[in-house]
C-alpha cells in the first residue's frame, strides 16, 4: 500500500520539473530516431551499395541490429515521455483546485490543517439562547464514502460534538460552516483524484523497464507492446478521449494540424495503431506509426499456433521484408517509388494499406481494392503489394507525380481456410454483403486522401479487382458516392451492382473496364441463369462456370448485374491480353484473372491501368465491347 497523498505534497509538486523531464525523454527519443535514420541510410545504405564482401555483409548485419536498438530506444523513451507528460497534465487541475481552496480559506481566516480538515471562526447567534455560535472544524468529503469520511481523512471531533456544531439532520447556524465544508470537500476530492492519478501513472512507469543487454528480439518487442498498453491505459483520459474517432477525415486533419509537436509525439508513442489507421492523418505520420505498429503486431503474433495467426504473421513479416527491399532498391534505382504503410491491423481477415509514392504530395493517386480470397498473409504481401508497386512505376513513367495504393481495409470473402487452393468450392462470393459492409470504410479512406493531398484538386482513381470491383460499385452507391473520385477502373469484374456506368458517379468516359476473354470471373452466369440451369444449389458462381454455364454472350447479365464489359453497360473497355484458358492450359481454374496489373505477363493491360492512374486516358488502347 502506498501512503496517501497530502495536500501539502500536491500543492508543492513541481509540475514544471515534470514537464522538463518529459522534454528530456522526448529529446532522447528524437536523437534515437535520428541515429536510426543515419544507420539505415548513411551507414547501412552506403555500405550495402558499395561493398559485396563477407565482412561488409557482416557489418551490414551489425548495423541492422544497431538500427533495431535505436528503434526500441525511440519507442521506450517516447512512452516514458508520454507518461510523464500525462502525469503532469492530469495533476495540474487538482493542484490548481487545492491552491485555490487554500487561498480562499486564508482570505476567510479559516485554518486548513495537515489532515485537510478546515477550522472556521465563531459567527451568528444561537436562536434558542441568543449566544454566539462557536466555530468548529470540518473534515472533507471526497465523494467516496459519505460526508466526513473519504478514506483519507477522519472527521474532526470538534465539528461533531462542540456546542453549535452541525448535528445530523440540522443546519449549522454558523454562516462559516457551509463554506468551510465546501473548501474541505474540494481539497479532499482533489487529493483523492490526484492520488488515483499518481497511482495509475506509477503503475505504468514501473513497467517501463528494459532487459539487460543489447539484443532487441521478438520478446523485447512483446514487452514493448505491453508497455504501450500500460501507458495507453494510464493516459486514456489524457489522450484517447481527444482523438476524433467519430469525425470526418477533414476534421481529423484539422485536429492533427493544430496539435503541437509534443502532442503529436505523445499520440504516436501511445496510439501508433490508432493514428496509423486514422483517415485524414498525413501519410508520413501514418507510415511512421504503422512501422512501429508492425513491430508490435509481429511480436504479438510470434509463437502463436493458430493457423490464422501464422498467416497474419507471414504477411506482416513479408511486408517488413518489402520495406527493406524498397529501401535498398531506392539507393540504386531512381525509378523505385518510396513505400508507405498507411494502415495495419490484425482484425478480421487482416488490414493492410500500402502505398508506393507519397499520396499527399502526388497529383495522381489510385487506390486498388483486392478481391476474393485476399487476407493479410504472405501471398497478399508478395502479389497484391506488387500490383500497387507495378502500377505506381508505370504511372510515374507517364507523370512522376503519381502514387498507387493497395487497400485491404475490409474482409473479402475467403476460400474456406487459409490453405485452400481452389476457388471452385467457394460460396461466399455469391453475396454482396462484404462489399457493401466495406464500402463506407473505402469512402472514408478516399476522403482522407483528398483531405491530406497538397494539390488543390488531385486526380483520384478507384480501382476494383474481382470481388473488389463489387466493393467499388457499392461505394459509389453510398451517399455522395466515392469522395473526389475522377476515374473508376474495374478489372476482372463479376459485376458491380449497377446496370449502367453512368450510375457510378463519375463523368461519362471515366469508367474503364478490363475483362480478359479467358477470365471466367468476368463471364459468370447470372444468378437466375444458374438456378434455371440446375446448377448445384449453394455451390457458388465459379462452380456454375466450370459446370458449363458461361454467361450467354447475347445476355449482358452476369453474377452481380450487368456485365461491365458489355456495350449496354457503357464503360470504356480497355485492351487486355486474353490470358491462359482455365484448367485447359494447366495453370489452374482462373489464371487470366490475376494478370491485369502484371507488366511482364500482360504489359498492355498494365500500361493501360497506369495511363489512367497518371491522368492520360489518351494513351489507353481500347477493345470492343462484348
Amino acid at each position: 500500500m502506498t501512503s496517501a497523498l497530502t495536500w501539502q505534497q500536491l500543492r508543492d509538486v513541481n509540475l514544471m520539473a515534470l514537464d522538463d523531464a518529459a522534454d528530456g525523454w522526448a529529446a532522447v527519443s528524437r536523437q534515437a530516431d535520428a541515429a536510426q535514420e543515419r544507420v539505415d541510410g548513411d551507414m547501412d545504405g552506403a555500405l550495402s551499395k558499395t561493398q559485396e564482401s563477407e565482412s561488409a555483409k557482416a557489418a551490414a548485419r551489425r548495423f541492422k541490429r544497431l538500427s533495431a536498438n535505436y528503434d526500441y530506444i525511440k519507442t521506450e523513451c517516447g512512452l516514458i515521455r508520454t507518461a510523464v507528460s500525462g502525469l503532469s497534465a492530469e495533476l495540474a487541475p487538482y493542484q490548481r483546485t487545492v491552491k485555490d481552496a487554500l487561498a480562499e480559506a486564508e482570505a476567510l481566516s479559516y485554518t486548513v490543517h495537515k489532515d485537510g480538515s478546515v477550522s472556521y471562526p465563531a459567527g451568528g447567534k444561537n436562536q434558542l439562547t441568543g449566544e454566539p455560535v462557536p466555530g468548529g472544524t470540518v473534515a472533507g468529503n471526497s465523494g467516496l464514502l459519505g460526508p466526513g469520511n473519504d478514506g483519507l481523512h477522519s472527521p474532526a471531533k470538534g465539528d461533531l460534538y462542540q456546542p453549535g456544531a452541525q448535528k445530523p439532520g440540522l443546519i449549522n447556524p454558523n454562516p462559516h460552516h457551509a463554506k468551510a465544508q465546501e473548501i474541505a470537500d474540494r481539497i479532499a476530492r482533489a487529493l483523492r483524484q490526484a492520488h488515483e492519478t499518481d497511482e495509475r501513472y506509477r503503475s505504468a512507469l514501473s513497467k517501463l523497464k528494459a532487459a539487460p543487454g543489447l539484443t532487441v528480439d521478438r520478446k523485447t518487442w512483446a514487452d514493448a507492446a505491453a508497455d504501450v498498453q500500460a501507458v495507453r491505459d494510464a493516459t486514456y483520459e489524457y489522450l484517447k478521449r481527444e482523438i476524433p474517432l467519430d469525425k470526418s477525415p477533414a476534421d481529423r486533419k484539422q485536429w492533427w494540424d493544430h496539435l503541437s509537436d509534443a502532442q503529436r509525439e505523445e499520440y504516436l508513442a501511445s496510439y501508433p495503431d490508432v493514428i496509423g489507421n486514422l483517415d485524414g492523418i498525413p501519410a508520413v505520420v501514418r507510415d511512421e506509426a504503422n512501422r512501429e505498429n508492425l513491430q508490435l503486431l509481429i511480436a504479438k503474433l510470434e509463437g502463436q499456433d493458430r493457423e490464422q495467426a501464422k498467416a497474419r504473421l507471414g504477411g506482416l513479416k513479408e511486408i517488413q521484408h518489402q520495406l527493406e527491399v524498397n529501401a535498398a532498391n531506392r539507393l540504386t534505382d531512381p525509378k523505385e517509388p518510396p513505400m508507405y504503410i498507411l494502415g495495419l491491423a490484425d482484425e478480421g481477415t487482416g488490414r493492410a494499406v500500402v502505398a508506393f509514392g507519397n499520396p499527399d504530395s502526388s497529383k495522381n493517386v489510385s487506390a486498388y481494392v483486392p478481391g476474393l480470397g485476399t487476407a493479410l498473409d504472405d501471398e497478399f504481401a508478395r502479389n497484391d503489394v506488387k500490383r500497387a508497386r507495378d502500377t505506381a512505376i508505370g504511372a510515374r513513367d507517364k507523370d512522376p507525380s503519381s502514387a498507387s495504393i493497395v487497400w485491404l481495409g475490409y474482409d473479402p470473402p475467403q476460400l474456406g481456410g487459409v490453405d485452400a487452393s481452389t476457388l471452385l468450392s467457394n460460396s461466399e462470393v455469391m453475396s454482396a454483403e462484404r462489399a457493401e459492409k466495406g464500402a463506407p470504410a473505402y469512402n472514408s479512406f478516399m476522403s482522407g486522401l483528398a483531405a491530406t493531398n497538397s494539390h488543390g484538386d488531385p486526380h483520384l482513381t478507384a480501382i476494383g479487382h474481382s470481388y473488389g470491383s463489387r466493393l467499388v460499385g457499392a461505394a459509389t452507391q453510398e451517399p455522395g458516392g466515392i469522395p473526389d473520385a475522377d476515374d473508376i477502373v474495374l478489372l476482372g469484374s463479376p459485376g458491380v451492382g449497377v446496370d449502367k456506368a453512368e450510375h457510378l458517379g463519375v463523368p461519362k468516359g471515366h469508367v474503364f473496364v478490363g475483362a480478359a476473354d479467358n477470365d471466367p470471373v468476368t463471364q459468370l452466369p447470372s444468378k437466375q441463369e444458374a438456378v434455371a440451369g440446375g446448377v448445384l444449389s449453394g455451390a457458388g458462381p465459379l462452380v456454375s462456370y466450370v459446370g458449363g454455364d458461361i454467361a450467354d454472350q447475347g445476355d449482358d447479365d452476369i453474377w452481380f448485374g450487368k456485365d461491365p464489359a458489355s456495350e449496354a453497360f457503357g464503360a470504356h473497355r480497355i485492351k487486355v491480353d486474353d490470358g491462359p484458358r482455365p484448367l485447359i492450359d494447366g495453370q489452374g481454374p482462373t489464371p487470366a484473372h490475376s494478370n491485369y496489373f502484371n507488366p511482364e505477363v500482360d504489359p498492355e493491360s498494365a500500361a493501360n491501368v497506369a495511363a489512367i492512374v497518371a491522368g492520360h486516358p489518351e494513351l489507353v488502347t481500347s477493345e470492343k465491347h462484348r
